[in-house]
C-alpha cells in the first residue's frame, strides 16, 4: 500500500521523523521523554492527540511518538512511520507484566521475540510466523547496557490482545517455557517490521506481577521508568 504524507493518522510532514523513533504507548510518556531528555524539541504531530516529537540527543537526532494501546493500535502507527515517513528502526519503550518469579517491579525486559494469541499473524496471511527482534538492535542495546551497567533480561515476551480475562492457567502455561512478561505491542511491531523490512526492538520496564500480585501506579508509569528510556535513547544514537 502506498501512502502519502500527511498519513491518515499523523500530521507530520515528510522529514519531520528522524531514522530511529522510541514508541511508547501512552501519549503523555512521548511527551515526558521528548521534554525530558531531548533538545531543541518540535512537536510534529498531534491527530486524536497520538502525540510525536523530534529533537537531539547528544547531538544527534532522535524521535519520540506514542502507538496507543494494542497490537492493532501499533500496527497503524508503526506502518505509517515506516511506509511513509522513511523510518527505519523504532524502538518501543512500554512497560509489562512479570510472568517469572525472578523478576521485580522496575526490572528491564527485552524481547527477542514475541509470542502471541491476536489474530494480526493469521490474517497477515502468514500463519506460523514467529515474530522477532532486529539482531542488529538488540545486540547494539545489549552492549550499551552493559557500558553503562545497566541490568536486563532478555527472551520471549507475549503480546496479548486480552488485559483481562487471559485465564488462570495464563502465568503458569507461559511462564513454564520461560516467556518472561507479558504486554500488549510488540507482535505487532515486529510483523510490520519484518514485512516492510525495517527494524523493531521492545525494551519493557516491569510494572506489575502477575505472580506476585505487586503493581506501579498510571503516574510511575507514566514518568518514573528513566532508566529504560536513557537506554533506548543511548542505543539509538549507537546505530
Amino acid at each position: 500500500m502506498s501512502l502519502t504524507v500527511p498519513t491518515p493518522h499523523i500530521n507530520a510532514q515528510k522529514g519531520d521523523f528522524a531514522k530511529t523513533v522510541l514508541m511508547p504507548g501512552d501519549p503523555l510518556r512521548a511527551k515526558y521523554i521528548a521534554e525530558t531528555y531531548l533538545e531543541n524539541v518540535k512537536q510534529v504531530t498531534s491527530v486524536r492527540n497520538v502525540l510525536g516529537f523530534t529533537g537531539t540527543y547528544k547531538g544527534k537526532e532522535v524521535s519520540v511518538m506514542a502507538s496507543g494501546m494494542g497490537i492493532p493500535s501499533i500496527s497503524i502507527y508503526s506502518y505509517e512511520l515506516f511506509e511513509g515517513y522513511g523510518v527505519e528502526n523504532i524502538i518501543r519503550v512500554g512497560t509489562a507484566g512479570a510472568m517469572n518469579k525472578d523478576l521485580k517491579i522496575g526490572d528491564i525486559v527485552v524481547g527477542m521475540g514475541a509470542c502471541t494469541n491476536s489474530a494480526v499473524i493469521k490474517e497477515s496471511g502468514l500463519k506460523g510466523f514467529a515474530p522477532i527482534a532486529d539482531y542488529n538492535l538488540l545486540h547494539t542495546l545489549c552492549l550499551v547496557a552493559e557500558k553503562h551497567e545497566t541490568k536486563v533480561k532478555v527472551g520471549n515476551l507475549f503480546s496479548s490482545d486480552l488485559f483481562y480475562g487471559s485465564g488462570e492457567d495464563f502465568v503458569q502455561k507461559w511462564s513454564s517455557v520461560g516467556t518472561l512478561a507479558v504486554e500488549m505491542e510488540a507482535a505487532g511491531l515486529y510483523l510490520n517490521a519484518a514485512k516492510l523490512g525495517k527494524k523493531a526492538l521492545a525494551i519493557c520496564t516491569i510494572s506489575d506481577s502477575l505472580v506476585t500480585g505487586e503493581a506501579t501506579t498510571s503516574e510511575q508509569r507514566q514518568t518514573s521508568f528513566n532508566e529504560m528510556m536513557i537506554l533506548a535513547l543511548e542505543t539509538a544514537i549507537s546505530l
